[in-house]
């Protein structure tokens, strides 16, 4: 079994808020399996020099679509599925480059891809994935045009279709069951209307309370939770008292959805970004003229709900949620983040706060015995200069994920 020691490395633990100065950090196989402040002795181990850089965990985003490689959902979907896999390919590896060695795909990425990252088929953050979101009909998983006749959605059968439309309360449990038979790890489902999407006002609420009961009853039975696009405080607010974990977005958020969301102990991905890389080339990009028009309703919104969730106390996921070219703004929401809620919470959004989320607290997120070897090493301090998290990864000398070195340090 490999090993590698990184020597004399700042440690900077997320949750504590600390930087450990001068440690080693020794890795065998898969897991850390030390982290001392006094020299450790491995001979047999690959050794790097991290003195003066920082030794972090590889970053954790909540809320991705790999497979939406064009803007315009609706025509991402109808292409044909081996092409939405290969474009997804770039992505992938564009997204382990920033240093992100962990993704919850909210909508679109299945159990196939997940697995052909975690054989080191091709190189890409490991995948939580929720299969296909669940939409009512005319919701915001629902791409079809306006018209006389409404044809059966085929939704579910399209590799770059971030959803299925399925209603009623029967027909919720069984799309439950199928998606996590098919392997999602948690459930996604549409509970507001949204931008991309092109017939549903953003202020809608979708889904019936009781087939969001349902929904949650059959991840619960899984031993997973759901997670809810939703925008407004009354979408976020019967989400939440369904049993809902995660809210998605949740722009629109007012004081009295973000104290239920504490009372409950849910979790919000803000996904501001996405807003931004919209609004300056989501209409060059092909997105729709009606979804370009829903876009400043919570472009501004997404920034201030950053404070009402934090002087809530609700926990902040790091999400981007970005579709085509617009992947490459990805590490710019930790830009957002750091101006409001200052660096430490940036980061934490994106390692204990997203381990948390994906209920792999102790394994992912942070830098402990016992952990995956998620480790990144950057070329400064990033609670001084949180910009050495952006540029497509340039700041980071080595990015490892699960052990296996995806970036090494030049000698």
């Amino acid at each position: 079994m490999s090993r590698t020691l990184l020597k004399g490395g700042n440690v900077l633990d997320p949750a504590q808020g600390a930087m450990l100065r001068h440690h080693d950090v020794l890795i065998e196989g898969e897991r850390i399996v030390a982290v001392s402040s006094t020299p450790i002795d491995a001979p047999d181990a690959t050794v790097i020099d991290a003195g003066g850089k920082t030794v972090m965990p590889g970053l954790i985003d909540c809320h991705v679509h790999v497979l939406a490689s064009l803007a315009n959902l609706g025509i991402n979907a109808s292409q044909p599925n081996v092409l939405v896999a290969i474009r997804a390919l770039p992505i992938l590896r564009a997204m382990l480059d920033r240093g992100f060695t962990t993704v919850r795909d909210a909508g679109g990425a299945d159990w196939g891809l997940s697995q052909a990252i975690a054989t080191g088929l091709v190189p890409g953050p490991r995948i939580f994935p929720s299969g296909k979101a669940l939409s009512q009909t005319g919701g915001h998983g629902d791409f079809r045009p306006r018209g006389d006749v409404l044809e059966p959605c085929s939704c579910a059968f399209r590799a770059g279709a971030i959803a299925r439309v399925v209603d009623g309360v029967d027909a919720v449990r069984l799309a439950v069951r199928e998606e996590i038979q098919k392997g999602a790890t948690q459930i996604k489902i549409m509970a507001s209307g949204g931008v991309a999407s092109p017939t549903d006002p953003i202020a809608n609420t979708q889904y019936s309370e009781a087939e969001i009961r349902a929904i949650v009853e059959e991840a619960e039975a899984a031993q997973t939770y759901v997670a809810a696009h939703a925008y407004t405080g009354r979408a976020i607010s019967r989400a939440v008292r369904c049993g809902v974990r995660t809210i998605e977005h949740g722009n629109l958020v007012d004081r009295e959805a973000a104290g239920l969301m504490r009372k409950h102990g849910a979790f919000v991905v803000p996904t501001v970004v996405t807003y931004e890389a919209l609004a300056r080339d989501g209409a060059r990009l092909g997105l729709p003229p009606e979804s370009v028009a829903k876009i400043e309703t919570v472009r501004q919104a997404g920034r201030d709900s950053l404070r009402i969730y934090a002087d809530a106390g609700v926990q902040m996921g790091f999400g981007s949620d970005l579709l085509g070219e617009m992947h490459d703004c990805q590490a710019d929401e930790f830009l957002i983040r750091a101006d409001v809620l200052g660096n430490l919470e940036a980061i934490r959004s994106a390692t204990s706060v997203g381990a948390a989320i994906l209920q792999r607290e102790g394994e992912l997120g942070t830098v402990r015995a016992g952990a995956q070897a998620d480790l990144l090493l950057v070329d400064g301090d990033p609670l001084q200069d949180i910009t050495l998290l952006t540029g497509q990864g340039r700041h980071l000398s080595m990015v490892m994920q699960a052990g296996r070195m995806h970036r090494r340090p030049t000698a």
